[in-house]
């Protein structure tokens, strides 16, 4: 891999990839709607020589592709809020892939694991049955026959899925992203879901470490991957964590159906989220043995580090913006 482009540079997973790839020394295009946060993006980094900014629409082939300048992988990281993923998921990664196939480009799309539904293994491998229960589910399997279609003759794509995931460019579109941020600014948090199910989360500097070992190898392509988290923790042991890294400890509320479906009446995304919470109650837990076996260990910060350095550098970042 010697350039790629990024899809949703400005967002969680995009940011944390765009961030690994600078690290590598990869040419990165880091593509976006804003110019604006694409710009302080790049200041945050440093604005480094190896970065590239482009404004442009992810549902427009046309920009994609104006945009690439010889890339040869493409991460799509781009993602659509939950109350309009019926609607747009779809349409966003064909625009994605039709970019993808006049470039004949290597594709790594980006996704969760909604597709899997209800869990039948204690450990989820790649050949879990694919049998959702949940509109989002069934969105989301649909997605990926798209992005496997034979209608791509010329693009290679890979599914790369994570589970629930926090880090410091993690934001509202993660369940655990925004309690953080409430946690970080000293105010009152809501957490989704039972607080005392422990579930699996990663932190995103892991997975977009593992995720770029992935892109950069020709055989990964065509498949699935599963990316796992660091284990299983409650949310309470999440919230201790936090509160002790903030040096605050303002109420933290647990979400769960009738809070979420309240909240829904004006927050529309909110609403949306109710049919995922059987996550929160028999959560999946995926392995990791495919990883190991073809690409290395698994990158692994433990949960006191990896939250500890969130809430700090969601402080610090808060504090940067108070100043300018």
């Amino acid at each position: 891999m010697e350039k790629a482009i990024v899809i949703g540079a400005t967002g969680g997973t995009g940011a944390a990839i765009t961030e690994e790839l600078i690290k590598r020394g990869v040419s990165t295009i880091a593509f976006g709607r804003s110019r604006q946060k694409l710009e302080m993006f790049a200041e945050k980094l440093g604005n480094p020589k190896n970065l590239t900014l482009a404004v442009g629409d992810a549902m427009r082939p046309e920009d994609i592709v104006a945009q690439s300048d010889g890339a040869d992988v493409l991460f799509h990281c781009a993602n659509v809020p939950y109350h309009e993923m019926v609607n747009k998921l779809i349409p966003l990664g064909e625009s994605v892939m039709e970019a993808a196939e006049r470039l004949a480009i290597k594709v790594v799309a980006i996704d969760g694991i909604y597709p899997y539904g209800k869990k039948q293994m204690d450990l989820v491998t790649e050949e879990h049955p694919k049998n959702p229960h949940t509109k989002k589910g069934k969105i989301r399997l649909d997605y990926e026959r798209m992005l496997f279609s034979k209608r791509w003759s010329n693009a290679k794509v890979m599914i790369v899925r994570l589970p629930d995931y926090y880090g410091p460019t993690a934001n509202e579109a993660s369940y655990l992203g925004s309690t953080l941020e409430a946690i970080a600014a000293s105010k009152i948090a809501f957490f989704v879901g039972n607080m005392k199910v422990p579930r699996e989360f990663i932190y995103l500097p892991d997975a977009a470490h593992m995720v770029t070992e992935l892109a950069g190898k020709d055989t990964a392509y065509g498949q699935n991957w599963n990316i796992p988290g660091a284990g299983l923790i409650s949310g309470r042991e999440i919230v201790r964590i936090a509160q002790i890294a903030s040096g605050h400890a303002k109420p933290v509320i647990p979400l769960k159906k009738l809070g979420l479906s309240l909240i829904g009446m004006s927050v529309p995304v909110m609403k949306e989220v109710v049919e995922m919470l059987y996550l929160t109650e028999e959560p999946l837990t995926l392995s990791g043995e495919k990883y190991k076996q073809f690409i290395g260990p698994i990158t692994v910060t433990p949960f006191q580090e990896g939250i500890t350095a969130t809430i700090l550098a969601l402080q610090e970042s808060k504090a940067d913006f108070a100043q300018k």
